[in-house]
């Protein structure tokens, strides 16, 4: 079995997607926040109070971040105004390796 490197998820990846990824998680005000919604996202989908109460962030911060993610086609949501639920996008799952990746350099 072939293992997999740095090399090998960058041709896996989109050039533009690997860019977006990094430039929304790490090169731009509120990348920790955002690296914390979806950390959580990817475990179960919530609505933005349930996020909000998990994070110990003000809602319209969450909100905001929500919107960011939600435009860059990150996540998706289900329903509408307040009962909208959120889950991680296709999109993301396609790059969740360049997000593994990105969290391991900024832990580092």
């Amino acid at each position: 079995m072939r293992a997999i490197t740095v090399r090998t998820l960058e041709t896996k990846t989109h050039p533009e997607t690997k860019m977006l990824f990094w430039f929304l998680f790490a090169g731009s005000r509120g990348g920790d926040n955002r690296i914390r919604i979806i950390s959580l996202l990817r475990n179960t989908p919530l609505n933005a109070n349930q996020i909000s109460i998990d994070l110990g962030l003000d809602y319209k911060v969450i909100q905001h971040h929500l919107k960011v993610l939600e435009k860059n086609n990150l996540i998706s949501k289900f329903g509408e105004k307040y009962g909208s639920i959120y889950y991680v996008s296709e999109l993301f799952q396609q790059g969740e390796e360049v997000f593994n990746e990105i969290q391991a350099k900024i832990r580092n």
